[in-house]
């Protein structure tokens, strides 16, 4: 059974952090609908949605994925460089805790999990303002004995490594090549491309055989539809302001 933990939108969300994005009124009552079509849009899939506690002084907290990266064996929790952000984890850990044995990344080592790609049992790891080498150094540590490879990744012109790359069903990378390079996945992995003009496309979220695509992507949409996905559109426009997307904004598990 899959599992996602969702945490309803901040009604502070306006005062979010930005690092590429500028900063544009953000509607947080139109954010909330939005994330309920996307709760809901996982329900549609089979997907069982459990809800943190909201956090409304916490901005950033709707995007719950930063805080875990949740393995089959263990569930390591993040550590953020964001002291707006430094104590969302306690309720993460809390929902995971029933299903997990919890590890930790400790300072000075950060690590969000926006920046940890999984394919099947390798984790590609962005190298962010938000994560850095000593943290990639502790998921080495932690994920290595349980049979994963970690592979530290450069990228540019976004917030989080899987703003620029995100799985496709049957571990395939989808990947905005301006951002990441395409080489980083090996010669076996099936790499699709996002066309040109619609680079945050890349950041989709895989349900069995479904993808979830942010909406307003036709190009992407339609070649993926080629491809044999299905595929379904969801509007996130308003966490899009605040640097959100599809994977950010929920922790998804096998139970």
């Amino acid at each position: 059974m899959l599992v996602a933990l969702i945490r309803p939108v901040s009604r502070s969300i306006a005062r979010c952090e930005l690092t590429y994005a500028p900063r544009s009124p953000i509607d947080a009552s139109l954010a909330s609908q939005q994330h309920d079509l996307y709760a809901s849009a996982l329900r549609d899939l089979g997907v069982e949605v459990a809800r943190l506690p909201r956090l409304d002084d916490a901005p950033d907290a709707v995007f719950v994925e930063d805080c875990a990266v949740v393995l089959d064996e263990i569930a390591i929790l993040g550590r953020t460089s964001v002291a707006s952000r430094s104590g969302e984890h306690l309720t993460v850990a809390a929902a995971l805790r029933a299903h997990r044995p919890l590890v930790e990344i400790r300072l000075p080592g950060t690590l969000e999990g926006g920046d940890i790609l999984r394919c099947g049992r390798t984790l590609y790891a962005g190298r962010s303002t938000r994560t850095n080498d000593a943290g990639i150094e502790q998921l080495q540590r932690l994920a290595v004995p349980h049979g994963y490879e970690v592979i530290p990744v450069d990228f540019s012109g976004c917030l989080h490594l899987k703003s620029a790359c995100t799985t496709l069903p049957s571990e395939a990378v989808l990947v905005n090549p301006e951002w990441v390079d395409p080489a980083v996945f090996d010669d076996a992995r099936n790499v699709c491309r996002v066309p040109p003009g619609e680079p945050r496309a890349a950041n989709v979220l895989a349900v069995g055989e479904t993808v979830l695509l942010p909406a307003g992507h036709p190009s992407t949409s339609s070649l993926l539809m080629q491809r044999g996905y299905t595929v379904r559109d969801v509007d996130m426009s308003e966490l899009a302001k605040a640097e959100g997307g599809l994977t950010c904004s929920s922790i998804v598990f096998t139970a």
